[in-house]
């Protein structure tokens, strides 16, 4: 059974809150008592800061934290170490470099059968475009770009951090229009995207302010924006 996908507008914003109900939110979707949850810091070059971070939010008490460093390795089996795992959660920061890493160590394919037998995905950032097709990105420079070649679990392309960064915006929306990047969603930096396999199946923020959107051309050849109802969850 193919598990979930929880994409997240930010990364280290969320980690940074151990409180945030998201957190709550994505252990619950395992329906375990105490799952075993995997962190995944490539995007940061594994930055040991980041780390303390997930194991804060993830503490022994609520499940069975581990993390998988990939510039450093100590695990022989990469691709055994990350099917043990109920959740794997994907920290922010450089999608482009950390997609490479990935794919020279076989990691694309391992979190694909993790996926395909029911763990959940999720992460915010780079940690949240990986999933899709492409989307915007700042992996290549101080400018905006464009990244077309994400894992592509979910057949649509993703802007993070919709709240936070102007420059996203027209360039997601030019990009759908020109053909560059499929119809997707966009989402604010506390909002989470809940897909189901890959049926998505509704919002939720840790922020009451917190939007979502699919945006897609419509059939006069103009793109929409068409907002999302979003679950605020409490504490």
């Amino acid at each position: 059974m193919t598990g979930h996908i929880l994409p997240t507008g930010a990364g280290r914003v969320v980690m940074d809150k151990p409180a945030n109900p998201l957190h709550r939110y994505t252990l619950e979707l395992t329906g375990k008592e105490r799952p075993r949850v995997l962190f995944i810091g490539t995007a940061s070059g594994d930055d040991p800061t980041y780390i303390v971070s997930f194991y804060s939010s993830y503490h022994v008490d609520r499940c069975l934290p581990s993390h998988l460093r990939l510039f450093h390795i100590s695990e022989p089996d990469i691709r055994a170490f990350i099917l043990k795992h109920d959740v794997i959660t994907v920290g922010g920061g450089n999608t482009a470099n950390m997609l490479d890493v990935w794919r020279r160590h076989g990691v694309d394919s391992a979190l694909r059968e993790a996926w395909e037998q029911g763990a959940v995905m999720t992460g915010g950032s780079a940690g949240g475009l990986c999933w899709f097709k492409g989307g915007t990105t700042d992996s290549f420079g101080p400018a905006m770009e464009v990244l077309v070649d994400g894992l592509g679990f979910l057949d649509a392309s993703f802007c993070p951090h919709f709240d936070a960064e102007d420059q996203r915006r027209p360039l997601f929306n030019q990009a759908i229009l020109d053909g560059v990047l499929p119809a997707g969603y966009a989402a604010d930096n506390e909002v989470a995207l809940h897909f189901e396999g890959t049926e998505y199946v509704g919002a939720i923020s840790s922020s009451p302010k917190g939007q979502a959107l699919r945006t897609y051309i419509a059939e006069d050849g103009k793109i929409t924006e068409e907002p999302l109802e979003v679950e605020v969850l409490t504490a």
